[in-house]
Order: C-alpha cells, then sequence, then structure tokens
C-alpha cells in the first residue's frame, strides 16, 4: 500500500479496507438484491425452472410450481397470459434472439402488480429455437415512477393547451366585447378550467369592472374600485404582480371587504393576473376555480403567460373600440343631423357602420326640401372605406344639396355633381341616386349614376325593383364626357314607400347580389307599413347576414287615401335624341306590366308601346310622354297613353311599295283591343286598352 507525502507530513495513517469473504458477489445475489429472478424454459421438454428470487417475485412457494408453465395460471391472469403467448410466439417465428415484456401479475392477496421478463432465446445450427434464459423482475416501483412522470408530462401539456387554445381564440376578437366574450362565456371557463372569470379595466385612476362572469356574482358597490383600496386587483395594479389566493379561509382573513361577496360563490382559490401593455397596466383578470390549490411553479408560470397574451388582446381591442369610435362619430357627423317632415310622407333613414374593420365608408343619404312641396331623396357610396372617402361623401352631399336648392333639374344636378367630383383630382368615384318626388301629385323624377336600381312597395303590398335609366357613376362620367344623365319618371301613389339603400343593405359575402335584392324585396313586400318599423326591421335582416359593409337606407312613403281602383302607374319622360331612353322605356314598360300581373300580354304591350313612341319621336319636334295605369278589378283593361306637342292626329294608311312605313296603326289597331286619340292642350294623346284578366 501506499501513502501520498502530503499524509505522511500531517501524520495520517494508511487507510485500510475491508474485502468479504464472498468478494465479488455470486450472479444469483446480484439479481436477488436487485428483486430478479432467473429462470431457464427447456422447450423441447416444456419445462420451465423458477429460482427462489423469481419465485418470489410471482409470489409462489416452491411447493406450488412444478417446472410447468402452466402452474403460473393462478398468478398470470388470462388476458395477459395470452398477450405474452402471442409476443413469444412472434419472437420464436422470426428469428428473434431476446424479447421482453411488462405483463401484471395476481398476487397471493389479490393485488395486481407489473413484472417485466426478458429473455435470450438459444437457437440450435438450423435456426431452431431449443431454450430461453431470462429474468424476470418486480416492475411496481418503475411502474409508479413511470406512471409520475406521463403524469407531470400530462398536466405540462394540459397547461400548454390552456394557453394555446385560449390564445387561438383571442386571435379571432376584435372588440372589448369579443375579448370578454372568449374568456367569460361556458366554452371560454371551460377552456381556462375556471368557475368564473372577472375583468377590469383601469381608468382614471380606478378600476372598473366590465365583465363580472357569470349571472348572479355580480356586485353593484365593486363596479368602481380605487387603486389604493384593500382588494386583490386593486392590490394587482400597485405592485404589477399577480396575486394568489389559495382558500376560502385565506379570502376571508385577508379582503374582508371582499369577502361577503366571495362567501355565496362556488369559488375557493383564484388568481388575479396583471394585463400590462406597452409597460402600463390596462386591467386585471381574475380566475376563479372550485379547489383549494396551491398554485404551484408550473401552473404559475401558465397563468402568467396567459396573462400576458390575454394583455395583449385587450390592448389590440382597446385601440379598436377607439378608432372605431372615432371614425364612427366622423361618418356621422357627416351625415344630416336631422330629416325635415313633410305633411305629405313619412321617411325614415338609417345608417349602419361596417362589422368588419375599423376604417369608415362613403355612404350617405339626404333629404332636402324644394320649392313647390318637392322633395329631393338621395342615396350614395363613394368608393372605399377610409376616411378620405367619408371627407368625400360630406363634400358631395354638401354640393348636391346646394345644387338642388339652386332649383336645377336632376340630371343637371347629378352632371355637376359629377364635374365637381372629378375636380377634386382623388381618382375616386362614387355611385348615387337622385329623385325628385312632388308629393302633391306622385310625379317622381329618377336620376341614377351607377347606383342600385331603387324599389317601390305599392299599397296593396306588391314590391318590385323600378328599371330606372342610369348613367355613369359621379366622377367616371365627367373623365368621359358623358353627362347627359337619362331622367326616369314614376307615378307614386297614395301608399307608395320607395326604397333607397346602398349595396351594403343587400351583399353578403360569397352570394350573388340579384339574390340579395329579390331577398330584399321580400322583405319589404312583408314588413310593417310604418316606415320607421320596415327599416328596423331591414337593418335588423342585414346585421344577421353580417356583411362586412357599410349601408345607407331612404325609405319615402306618400301619404294620402291608397288609390284601390289602380294596381299601379308608370310615367317617363323620352328625349327625341336619347335612344337609351328608348331603350330603357321598353325595358321599364315590360317589367312593370309583368309586376301587374299582366305577364301573358307583356310582348303586345310593349311592342304597341314602342311603335307609337317612335311615331311620336319621329313626326314630332318634342318629347313623348308615356303613361301606362293598371286599374284592380276582374275586369282590368290594362291603360297606354303616348303624349307629343303636336295637334296633327295620326292616320292609319296602307303601307308602301316597300312595306316599311305605315304599319304602326295597323300593329297598334291588330294588338290592342281599343285605341284612339285624344287632343291635350296644345299636342295630343294616343290611347289603347288590353284587357288583362
Amino acid at each position: 500500500m501506499w501513502q501520498s507525502d502530503g499524509m505522511a507530513d500531517r501524520g495520517a495513517k494508511r487507510p485500510t479496507v475491508s474485502v468479504p469473504d464472498d468478494w465479488p458477489a455470486h450472479p444469483d445475489l446480484t439479481l436477488a438484491l436487485n428483486g430478479m429472478g432467473g429462470f431457464d424454459w427447456d422447450l423441447d421438454s416444456g419445462l420451465m425452472h423458477l429460482d427462489p428470487p423469481a419465485l418470489e417475485v410471482f409470489d409462489l412457494r416452491p411447493a406450488e410450481y412444478d417446472d410447468r408453465p402452466a402452474s403460473l395460471g393462478p398468478r398470470v391472469p388470462g388476458h395477459e397470459a395470452a398477450r405474452l403467448d402471442a409476443l413469444l410466439a412472434r419472437a420464436l417465428k422470426d428469428g428473434s434472439h431476446s424479447y421482453g415484456a411488462y405483463f401484471r401479475i395476481r398476487r397471493r392477496d389479490g393485488e395486481l402488480r407489473w413484472t417485466h421478463a426478458q429473455g435470450s432465446i438459444r437457437r440450435d445450427p438450423t435456426g431452431r429455437p431449443r431454450r430461453i434464459i431470462g429474468v424476470v423482475r418486480d416492475a411496481s416501483d418503475e411502474y409508479a415512477q413511470a406512471t409520475e412522470r406521463i403524469a407531470v408530462t400530462e398536466e405540462r401539456r394540459r397547461h400548454t393547451s390552456i394557453v394555446e387554445r385560449t390564445t387561438a381564440a383571442l386571435a379571432h376578437a376584435r372588440t372589448v366585447g369579443e375579448v370578454i366574450g372568449v374568456l367569460a362565456d361556458e366554452q371560454g371557463l371551460s377552456r381556462l378550467g375556471a368557475e368564473n372569470v372577472i375583468l377590469g379595466l383601469v381608468e382614471a385612476g380606478r378600476i372598473r369592472l366590465v365583465s363580472e362572469g357569470k349571472a348572479g356574482s355580480f356586485v353593484p358597490d365593486l363596479e368602481y374600485t380605487r387603486i389604493g383600496d384593500e382588494f386583490p386587483m386593486s392590490e394587482v395594479v400597485r405592485t404589477l404582480a399577480p396575486r394568489f389566493v389559495h382558500s376560502r379561509e385565506q379570502f376571508r382573513t385577508h379582503y374582508p371587504r371582499l369577502w361577503p361577496a366571495i362567501e355565496p360563490l362556488d369559488v375557493s382559490s383564484a388568481a388575479y393576473l396583471p394585463l400590462i401593455a406597452q409597460g402600463r397596466p390596462i386591467g386585471v383578470i381574475g380566475l376563479f376555480f372550485e379547489r383549494e390549490s396551491d398554485f404551484r411553479d408550473q401552473e404559475r408560470n401558465v397563468l402568467i403567460a396567459l396573462g400576458s397574451s390575454i394583455a395583449q388582446s385587450l390592448a389590440r381591442a382597446m385601440l379598436y373600440d377607439q378608432e372605431h369610435e372615432i371614425a364612427a362619430g366622423l361618418q356621422q357627423a357627416m351625415l344630416p343631423r336631422r330629416i325635415p317632415g313633410f305633411p305629405e310622407a313619412q321617411i325614415a333613414v338609417r345608417y349602419r357602420s361596417a362589422r368588419m374593420g375599423r376604417d369608415i365608408g362613403g355612404d350617405w343619404y339626404d333629404v332636402i326640401p324644394l320649392p313647390d312641396g318637392r322633395v329631393a331623396a338621395v342615396i350614395g357610396d363613394v368608393q372605399g372605406h377610409d376616411t378620405q372617402a367619408a371627407a368625400l361623401m360630406g363634400q358631395l352631399r354638401i354640393v348636391l344639396r346646394a345644387y338642388a336648392a339652386e332649383g336645377h333639374a336632376p340630371a343637371t344636378v347629378m352632371a355637376r355633381a359629377s364635374a365637381f367630383l372629378n375636380e377634386l383630382d382623388t381618382d375616386r368615384f362614387a355611385t348615387c341616386t337622385y329623385v325628385d318626388a312632388d308629393l302633391a301629385t306622385g310625379a317622381a323624377r329618377f336620376v341614377r349614376a351607377g347606383h342600385l336600381d331603387p324599389m317601390v312597395r305599392h299599397a296593396e303590398g306588391i314590391c318590385r325593383r323600378l328599371p330606372v335609366a342610369g348613367g355613369l357613376p359621379l366622377g367616371l362620367s365627367s373623365e368621359f364626357r358623358l353627362l347627359d344623365y337619362p331622367v326616369t319618371t314614376v307615378h307614386l301613389a297614395p301608399g307608395d314607400t320607395l326604397v333607397l339603400c346602398t349595396d351594403g343593405l343587400v351583399e353578403e359575402p360569397g352570394a350573388d347580389l340579384d339574390a340579395g335584392l329579390r331577398q330584399l324585396a321580400r322583405e319589404v313586400r312583408d314588413g310593417p307599413q310604418d316606415v320607421q318599423q320596415l327599416a328596423d326591421r331591414l337593418c335588423e335582416s342585414a346585421d344577421d347576414r353580417r356583411g362586412e359593409d357599410d349601408m345607407a337606407l331612404l325609405l319615402l312613403r306618400r301619404l294620402g287615401a291608397p288609390e284601390h281602383d289602380t294596381a299601379g302607374r308608370f310615367r317617363q319622360h323620352i328625349a327625341p335624341s336619347d335612344p337609351a331612353g328608348l331603350s330603357a322605356a321598353r325595358h321599364m314598360i315590360r317589367a312593370a306590366v309583368r309586376a301587374w300581373g299582366a305577364r301573358e300580354r307583356a310582348d303586345e304591350i310593349e311592342l304597341v308601346a314602342d311603335e307609337l313612341i317612335t311615331n311620336a319621336l319621329l313626326h314630332t319636334d318634342g318629347e313623348a310622354v308615356v303613361n301606362i295605369r293598371m286599374p284592380h278589378g276582374a275586369e282590368r283593361r290594362l291603360r297606354l297613353e303616348v303624349e307629343d306637342g303636336s295637334s296633327s292626329l295620326p292616320r292609319r294608311r296602307e303601307p308602301g311599295e316597300a312595306g316599311v312605313s305605315g304599319r304602326g296603326l295597323l300593329l297598334v289597331d291588330r294588338l290592342a283591343d281599343v285605341w284612339g286619340v285624344e287632343p291635350r292642350g296644345g299636342g295630343k294623346c294616343v290611347w289603347c286598352e288590353f284587357h288583362c284578366p
């Protein structure tokens, strides 16, 4: 033996080591001390020897085992034995040299314990298995440790899932209300594993409770609390650190002012988390749990991470709400503050901002009093959804009102507004419909600039689109020098309701616009007669469709006793140099006649009207005026009238040799049931009637 110089200098003695007589230990002793036993299975004879430690693993006495594997039956349950047999058969068949398996045994007292066996398969030169030598050991502690590790892993996975699922749900929340909905509804509580959730926002040195969670948990006295108060939420805001309450007793002793609100609730612990954004507290969230909890480090870390995610979503939502409120206020400021009243009409207007995004749009409406008891109704939409669109909308509304108040004709008002928008050099355009209505007579002149067709609901309940002739949108018509807007004249009978709207009322993502217009016509037809109630009904329906555009709506109902003897009226002026006006008139006549229930004679009526209008434009110097009237009753006879400024009466004559001229009145005589000519002031009126049962 040796010793170092250092030890010799200190006078240390040489260490001694005692070597036992049985060192090194026999393998059987090593296995036994580590809870292992050996087995030797002779596959030819079928006998399997188990040494004493192996018998101890199976809780067998030496007299209870006769070297036959079947003797292990009372200790190995049937389903475990079947699984082991299948595993061993596969190892013997596929040429494996070893196998291992975990299985359970039933001890003498009935307890099931996990056991592990590992065997080495001995084969002869031909590969035939002849013998298995291996070890078997008690794996109960190993299984318990594995189970604990699995539980810890599962708990960690559950906590991570809480953060991930809540963050994913918050990603779709735009407003503070939607953030509260994600956290406090039944799904949110289930996601968080909490009994209740409350949320408070920091406002001007106080904490305002914006969500009290489940019904019955709200305490009015605690809606506003000061940051200096002795409440958990106040404490969290002061310290910017979370506060964990482990038990009801801790609630009672630490927060006596809060205890009366907590006592009736089914909660035993709580976690109050600060919501910090950009270095400052913006709020506090409180999570309440039924169970008492120690809130170990892992759970605390998860809750703190959750609070950080909620804070970012809440800060984004608060900014969205603020910007949207400012934008909506600007939009409302651009719209007329009040709508003038008229004794001859009921008027309702509505505006709804877009549900998506924080920008505002350029939709607007206006009602302008005109001389001689007339009124101008305007609906429009500026391209884009931003503050520039809102600003242009305000400017357009003002200039349209100014041009109308100066007494200009509808086409002139629209043309000047188009030129004004083009001069602003904004690269924006606007669609618009302008109506000049005489409430005394019901005559309404329409000018449409790329906008949706208006609708009219007649007093008897029929709702139809008015195919108003149109021009290019404002701005574009001036750019292309096409400022001659056609005018369509329609008669509004007492009880008729005019419907003007922007596309936000009828558009639905992924749906056809025509389908939306048909749906709107059904809703108007089936809606209440009162225009205010009808406007509310239409807006509710639009909200249900969750469109992504803002919308404006204007309803005008002409008052007076309904003309019960008339199903509908139509009137339009057609200029001699306006071929587009003639084409539009044909289209509107066909649509009106079909809407009045005379579809079978629509082609004949359209053809006769076309002949009479063409004759009036060709043989006179002025415009032609078309009037159509459909009375009620079983013997309905549609009356068509075409007026012009010439006193020369038409005469029927035979066609010329070429067969081109002279056929107009012959055609009228053949298709109409009766026709005639009447003098009208300095001109005349050619009329005809069609029986439409």
